[in-house]
């Protein structure tokens, strides 16, 4: 069977990597988080108090930082390691939410990162989910989704995330946090995230989680076909 590239954009809390994750489980393709390599960039510059506005500063930093990412049979989950050390939760934070926006907009981050994740999807078979993978990572992917969901909902979704995980924080905080990256993300000079004029866009507010995994399953199949022929 033909493998395609599925790249999945849009606003933090639409549910994109869950969604992505099942997807990659269902088709048997790679999941890439890319948004788990910006948030461990970021962990590595604010651990070692980089200047983001010192250019030498960022460029010897990336020079020190690898991401890698490891499946966890135990658990069945993904989990990303800085420099060898598990982050996973770590990058979670809300001390790492409130900075990763900052950090994404370095265009020598960017690019950092972006060279990483071609990489890691030039042979096909993957799904990757973030704010430009189907307008700058990937722009010639076969399926390219853009989420969506309302603020609040957006909110509450990610507020229930962060309990489970035994962390303290109101949903006023992840609205405002949600609010801004939103923000900052959408007008930044660098890859700003945007939906792909070839992309279906998913309004997911009034989703269950099984209904819009099956909606872009169904997606990635009419692709699949069409590139199959």
């Amino acid at each position: 069977m033909q493998k395609i590239v599925i790249a999945i954009d849009g606003f933090s809390g639409c549910g994109k990597s869950s969604t992505a994750k099942a997807l990659a489980k269902i088709f048997g393709y790679t999941y890439i988080d890319s948004g788990a390599m910006y948030r461990a960039a970021t962990l590595h510059f604010l651990d070692n108090k980089v200047n983001l506005d010192n250019k030498v500063d960022v460029l010897e930093n990336l020079k020190t930082l690898k991401i890698s990412f490891d499946f966890n049979s135990e658990t069945g989950k993904q989990e990303t390691f800085l420099n060898g050390r598990n982050v996973e939760n770590e990058i979670r934070s809300m001390r790492v939410s409130d900075h990763v926006s900052e950090v994404s907009k370095i265009k020598e981050v960017r690019e950092e990162l972006v060279f990483k994740q071609q990489e890691l999807g030039k042979n096909k078979g993957v799904v990757m989910d973030g704010r430009d993978i189907g307008t700058v990572v990937f722009p010639e992917a076969e399926l390219k989704v853009f989420m969506t969901a309302d603020l609040t909902i957006r909110g509450k979704r990610r507020l229930k995330e962060l309990q489970e995980k035994g962390q303290k924080v109101t949903l006023d905080e992840i609205v405002r946090n949600l609010a801004e990256r939103d923000e900052m993300d959408s007008t930044r000079k660098e890859s700003p995230l945007l939906m792909a004029s070839d992309a279906v866009e998913l309004d997911t507010s009034h989703l269950d989680f099984d209904d819009q995994v099956n909606r872009i399953v169904e997606y990635a199949k009419e692709r699949i076909s069409l590139y199959s022929k």
